[in-house]
């Protein structure tokens, strides 16, 4: 078996715990009773509000009833819908730098010239060293995995517009296709929303590239995939009290 690269960022303190935690809270969430015969309202719903709580942190917030209502017109918001409504995660598993530009047309049309969509505009080195690190990885675990991508898709900005959105999507295709979260029903985008400001405090900590700044992020977003669990269990709640 190949030796994972990422392996010796589970040494850092609290991450490994902090990491089981999570992965205990989403276990405890996919046994939901709605998700047996409601599955597809649960998903639904779920893409909805992550789509929204992505656009949000790019600065668009409006209210996931406006967005359902269809009253929401924002590029940014429609963008976070379609990235949310296609399914990419084999493409990303398999060819990461195109499934990057198939996200980003979807993320920013009608927001950034239609010559740059799809194209990097920087960070071409550590993009390629990012694809390498993801295509064909079967040995990094999902969440630290999908927690690197999301982070360094953050750090780099490598497109026009709202970079965010493509780096949050990623992270939910690599949780998806790696079988994390095969449904993508954790809405952990709905996680990084909750606690913002200690989202953008440890991304920014994460970019320093030093040993507490990882550790910061990762255990950032091991608290918004916990997060993300809650929210699923928030919505099939819901859907069984609506049924």
């Amino acid at each position: 078996m190949p030796m994972d690269p990422l392996a010796p960022l589970l040494g850092l303190a609290d991450v490994a715990s902090a990491f089981a935690d999570a992965q205990a809270r989403v276990d405890a969430a996919m046994r939901h009773r709605a998700l047996r015969r409601q599955g597809g309202r649960v998903a639904a719903e779920i893409s909805l509000r992550s789509a929204v709580a992505s656009a949000g942190l790019e600065g668009h917030e409006y209210e996931v009833e406006d967005v359902r209502a269809g009253t929401v017109t924002d590029p940014v918001v429609q963008g976070a819908l379609r990235v949310f409504s296609t399914d990419l995660a084999d493409l990303w598993l398999n060819a990461p730098r195109q499934a990057l530009a198939r996200l980003h047309v979807l993320a920013a049309r009608g927001v950034v010239p239609a010559a740059e969509l799809g194209r990097p505009s920087s960070a071409a080195d550590r993009i390629d060293a990012l694809s390498a690190l993801v295509a064909g990885n079967e040995t990094t675990p999902p969440m630290l995995l999908a927690a690197v991508v999301h982070a360094e898709l953050l750090t780099l900005r490598p497109f026009a517009g709202p970079a965010g959105v493509v780096a949050r999507a990623a992270a939910r295709l690599t949780l998806v296709g790696r079988a994390f979260d095969p449904r993508g029903l954790v809405a952990a985008d709905v996680g990084h929303r909750s606690r913002e400001p200690e989202y953008v405090g440890a991304a920014n900590a994460y970019a320093t590239g030093t040993p507490d700044g990882i550790r910061s992020w990762l255990r950032h977003y091991a608290a918004a995939v916990a997060a993300g669990a809650d929210e699923l269990v928030t919505v099939g709640d819901g859907v069984l009290a609506a049924a």
